[in-house]
């Protein structure tokens, strides 16, 4: 019997290869959550997976969520339907983000399984956000640390947002719902609650401004991250194939479904795993309670700069289990220097 492979992928997360999902030993079931933790993205072929199988999947990794504003199968409620119909014009998740960061609870991740697939195209794309953070100056990073970032559902799932027409018509619901919804906070940075390791939590479509910055200061700082992000360096490619099943989480990555298959019928089943409030990258009792402030201050001049003396301890480094059969190694990456943030007038 081939032992079960784990093979890097380009830019963001893994392959996992020579594993039956619906017979997993505690060898490789061990190796997987190690691998998941460590790469945030697993990606496995040559599965045969009924809608009971892929609930069992994902509640091995916690409770299920029961998304509100997808439209949910008709025997499995469980599992939301995201569908493209050949008459589409319009896709689910065609821009970059992180599933349910409008929610106090983020989600931990999410279980997606190809159904119907187009002739080519429909790729879903990955960017790792322990990456990009990776990447970052660290006087970058450190300032990015005192930062808090508003995340709402009203953005995509609120009734202006959906009101195009019919585009979405029997494919989203319960506008009022997102309307009803408050605004969440959320670290700029958090410190990840299974890998320890520190990663970049903000995204362009649902997050909606900085916390203590003026309106056009914060969306100049997120649009900068945000093309920082999508370097091709920290993207990854999952190309569906019949019998694949994408295991994502997403406080550590972004996704985005590509929509270039017109005319054909793209059918996927996703689950979604229940998550815990996040902290941040560094400790509150540990942090100046006006680092912040100074942070947004330090924007004028077009760098973040921000003396960050009042940050002296942060958590355990991460630990990540070693016991994975590594095929190959992803190539190393030298940091990248201060991002230029604009021209931005200062705050006061």
């Amino acid at each position: 019997m081939t032992p079960l492979e784990i093979r890097p992928m380009e830019g963001a997360g893994a392959e996992v290869r020579y594993v039956d999902l619906t017979t997993i030993t505690v060898g490789d079931w061990n190796q997987i959550e190690a691998a998941f933790a460590n790469y945030g993205l697993l990606i496995f072929r040559d599965q045969i997976f009924t809608e009971t199988d892929h609930l069992h999947f994902a509640r091995r990794w916690g409770n299920i969520n029961v998304n509100r504003f997808f439209t949910a199968h008709s025997r499995f409620p469980e599992i939301a339907l995201v569908v493209k119909e050949a008459t589409d014009t319009q896709n689910i998740g065609s821009g970059w983000h992180a599933d349910h960061s409008y929610d106090r609870e983020p989600a931990l991740g999410s279980v997606l399984v190809a159904r119907e697939l187009p002739s080519s195209g429909g790729d879903t794309m990955f960017a790792s956000m322990y990456a990009a953070f990776d990447a970052l100056s660290s006087s970058t990073q450190r300032a990015l640390e005192a930062l808090h970032a508003t995340h709402s559902a009203q953005r995509s799932f609120g009734t202006a947002a959906i009101a195009d027409g019919d585009s979405y018509a029997g494919r989203l619901a319960n506008a009022d719902i997102a309307d009803a919804m408050d605004d969440v906070t959320h670290p700029v940075v958090i410190r990840h609650p299974i890998s320890g390791r520190k990663a970049l939590y903000v995204n362009p479509e649902f997050t909606t401004g900085i916390v203590g910055m003026e309106e056009n200061e914060g969306l100049a700082l997120l649009n900068q991250l945000y093309e920082h992000c999508q370097l091709p360096e920290f993207v990854g490619q999952c190309t569906w194939e019949p019998g694949t099943v994408a295991l994502w989480d997403n406080r550590a990555m972004w996704h985005l479904a590509r929509n270039d298959y017109p005319g054909e019928r793209r059918v996927m089943h996703r689950v979604t795993i229940e998550g815990c409030a996040l902290e941040p990258a560094v400790r509150p009792d540990k942090a100046d309670p006006t680092l912040a402030q100074r942070a947004g201050r330090t924007l004028a001049g077009g760098l973040i700069t921000a003396a960050m003396t009042g940050i002296a301890e942060v958590l355990e480094p991460e630990r990540i289990r070693q016991d994975i059969e590594i095929v190959s190694e992803a190539p190393e990456r030298e940091p990248l220097p201060d991002l230029d943030f604009g021209n931005l007038p200062p705050l006061d």
